[in-house]
């Protein structure tokens, strides 16, 4: 048998462990020197390494060449041009302009504007106005002509910092006392009902762009008539703002003085006068947050009547604030206000042409108006306003029929007082605003009313509501139109007498009802070119001879026709 090399080694192996596995026993091992592994440097790998590969071939360069034919094109492009956006015209603007109207009743209305440039930043304007009718109205005996005129120069000037006005006016108007009514049994007296007020008033404004000065302004106004009556108002009222902690600090201060005298009273020869100083600091501090406006503020005034030695101190609340609950779509409105009022023989006559010149003039202490409401937009087309307010006056005025007296022109029950009275008002106010289409605007307004009086038997001559409906349509460039309706709710009166027996006395006999009355006005426009239009225009279209105030009905259909026409001199 033939062992080899191989056998021979795998016994040896078995053969000697086995003697170490039963010699070993116990034996203690010592480490002479620790372990200390090393790491041999590695060789770097050339970023381009030489290839030693025999296969590897040299690159052959490429040979080529371009064969170019001729090709024959009838193709010629054309130059490019930048695409323009289609302007409008901007409308030529003219520094004069002269309209004039005729029409039924002997009408007539005439105005006249000419701005003149005296450097680059002034301009001196001067403005006249006339409108007049020569009447004739149905079942009026007396003569109801009525004409006014005014006249206004201004002088301005615009520089960056700052904006100044002046200017001065004087103007003409002249009424008749012609309401005097159909007395049964009493023969109608012989008087001449002409009435003429004369104004003559000058003033200024001034604007500061960069001081705590915000603005000023002063005016001054004298009023007076053909009976011997005069009056004296001045006003004064600078206005700062600062700002206060990022808010915006708002102060008036207030100064308001009218003097006058009628030459004699109503009733008697003894004259009458009238004088009231107002000075007084309205202050608010106006808070602005995301979709909160906030107004705080309040109001101090001091009055005195020189005449009578009287004066007092008023307080009013000012707290406006509006709140943004849907963007544009809903914003509600809430508010708390009061003021003390001045009155004048002048604001009564606008409002009232056919007062007496026997007033009692003196101020009103609006102590406060509360109010609530919203607006907003129903859609991009349609804008409404709704708000409900509760207002409480003290010596509010209210204008109320004359009696039956005899001896002046206006003491046939042709003419009005001034009674002043605590009265509260609760109303209701709603408007919309329509675009109906881009160039047709409809607007709709109502406002009711209910009155609480504390003396007099009726707020007299107050409306229960009103409501207009105003249209403007621009039909083409060259047609306009428009149209307004007016809504007037009844009002009430009174029939007052003189009591002779034992003595004179003025005593209360009944309420007079005034009738609602409806009025259309109309306009029509044609505009020829820049310089030349022509109008036409309609009141009173129904020709309902209301009474707008108690025996004074007013003129029927009337219709007036003119022309505009703009220029520059020396063009």
């Amino acid at each position: 048998m033939k062992i080899n090399s191989l056998s021979t080694i795998f016994i040896f192996l078995i053969f000697t462990g086995y003697t170490f596995a039963q010699d070993l026993g116990s034996e203690t091992v010592e480490v002479v020197k620790p372990y200390t592994p090393t790491v041999s440097d590695a060789a770097k790998i050339k970023e381009t390494p030489k290839i030693t590969d025999s296969l590897n071939l040299a690159k052959r360069p490429v040979v080529y060449s371009i064969f170019s034919v001729p090709v024959a094109s009838t193709f010629s492009p054309a130059k490019g041009r930048a695409t323009t956006v289609e302007r409008q015209r901007p409308p030529k603007l003219y520094d004069n302009y002269i309209t004039l109207g005729f029409g039924t009743y002997t009408s007539a209305l005439a105005e006249f504007y000419s701005n003149i440039e005296v450097t680059r930043t002034d301009n001196f304007g001067i403005f006249l106005n006339h409108n007049s009718a020569q009447g004739g109205i149905d079942d009026v005996v007396y003569d109801d002509h009525y004409y006014d005129t005014e006249l206004n120069l201004n002088y301005s000037s615009r520089n960056r910092d700052l904006i100044w006005n002046l200017d001065f006016g004087a103007e003409h108007q002249q009424y008749n006392w012609y309401g005097v009514p159909n007395f049964i049994g009493i023969q109608l007296p012989e008087i001449d009902p002409q009435h003429n007020y004369y104004s003559v008033f000058t003033g200024g404004e001034v604007n500061w762009d960069k001081s705590f000065f915000d603005r000023a302004e002063a005016r001054y106004r004298y009023f007076g008539d053909d009976h011997g009556s005069a009056e004296h108002r001045v006003k004064i009222k600078p206005t700062l703002e600062l700002p206060i902690g990022g808010e915006l600090f708002h102060t008036n201060l207030i100064f308001d003085y009218v003097k006058g005298d009628f030459d004699r009273g109503f009733y008697s020869d003894d004259p009458i006068s009238y004088s009231s100083m107002n000075a007084g600091l309205q202050s608010s501090l106006l808070v602005l947050r995301d979709d909160l406006t906030l107004n705080l503020g309040a109001a101090i005034f001091y009055n005195y009547d020189s005449d009578n030695g009287d004066g007092g101190i008023y307080v009013y609340p000012q707290v406006k604030a509006s709140y943004r609950m849907a963007g544009d779509y809903f914003i509600g409105y809430a508010g708390l206000e009061g003021e003390l009022r001045q009155n004048s023989y002048y604001d009564f006559v606008q409002r009232n042409p056919f007062v007496s010149p026997t007033l009692e003039v003196r101020p009103t202490d609006r102590q406060y108006d509360a109010y609530v409401g919203a607006k907003g937009k129903l859609s991009n087309s349609i804008g409404y306003n709704i708000r409900a307010n509760y207002v409480a006056e003290d010596a509010k005025p209210l204008f109320r029929s004359n009696p039956y007296y005899g001896g002046e022109d206006y003491s046939y029950e042709n003419s009005f007082e001034v009674v002043y009275d605590r009265v509260n008002t609760v109303s209701v106010f709603g408007e919309l605003n329509v675009d109906v289409r881009r160039n047709l605007n409809l607007r709709l307004n109502a406002s009711f009313f209910v009155y609480d009086t504390d003396e007099q038997q009726e707020a007299w001559n107050l409306p229960d509501f009103e409501a207009n409906a105003m249209l403007d349509w621009q039909i083409t460039s060259k047609w306009s139109a428009g149209a307004d309706l007016f809504l007037v709710g009844e009002r009430k009166d009174a029939n007052m007498f003189v009591d002779r027996t034992g003595g004179e006395s003025v005593r209360f006999a009944s309420v007079a009802d005034l009738d609602s009355y409806l009025d259309l006005n109309a306009r029509l426009g044609y505009r020829f070119n820049d310089r030349l239009s022509i109008f036409a225009r309609g009141n009173n279209l129904l020709g309902n001879n209301y009474e707008k105030w108690k025996n004074y009905p007013v003129l029927g259909l009337q219709v007036m026709a003119g022309a505009t026409y703009k220029f520059d001199f020396g063009r």
